[in-house]
């Protein structure tokens, strides 16, 4: 049986990031959707996501500042940061790792990869205490 975990979906293309969404919710997840990273900030101080699947090429703040902001949280320092971009050369997944990601998937991310990542893993206690960096 899969875990239930807090989780963050951040991609500036709406209609992916809801579409995740739902396979997530449908797993019985509790799910966040931001559609940029200063929004996916915002969200994360609040809801201190365990996981976040999380693309790399957003406008403003990227994936991977994203990932490096999170990891410098508390409340997100452990959580399971998944890189899903169409970005999949070698260089890419190191610069991913570099950024903090624990895992890089390309687009289109199919059903079972999600679930496959979801079983693979129990985040740490993301709410150990009160927010702070």
């Amino acid at each position: 049986m899969t875990e239930i975990f807090r989780i963050l979906v951040v991609d500036d293309n709406q209609d992916f990031a809801d579409g995740v969404a739902i396979v997530l919710r449908s797993m019985g997840n509790d799910v966040r959707v931001a559609h940029d990273g200063f929004e996916a900030l915002e969200i994360a101080a609040a809801f201190q996501p365990e996981v976040a699947f999380v693309d790399i090429g957003m406008p403003k703040l990227n994936g991977y500042q994203l990932a490096r902001r999170l990891r410098e949280w508390r409340w997100t320092r452990h959580a399971v940061l998944i890189a899903v971009t169409a970005w999949g050369e070698d260089e890419d997944r190191v610069r991913a790792k570099e950024a903090g990601f624990d895992h890089h998937v390309t687009k289109p991310i199919e059903l079972e990869s999600i679930a496959r990542l979801l079983t693979e893993f129990a985040p740490a206690d993301a709410g150990d205490g009160p927010p702070g960096p």
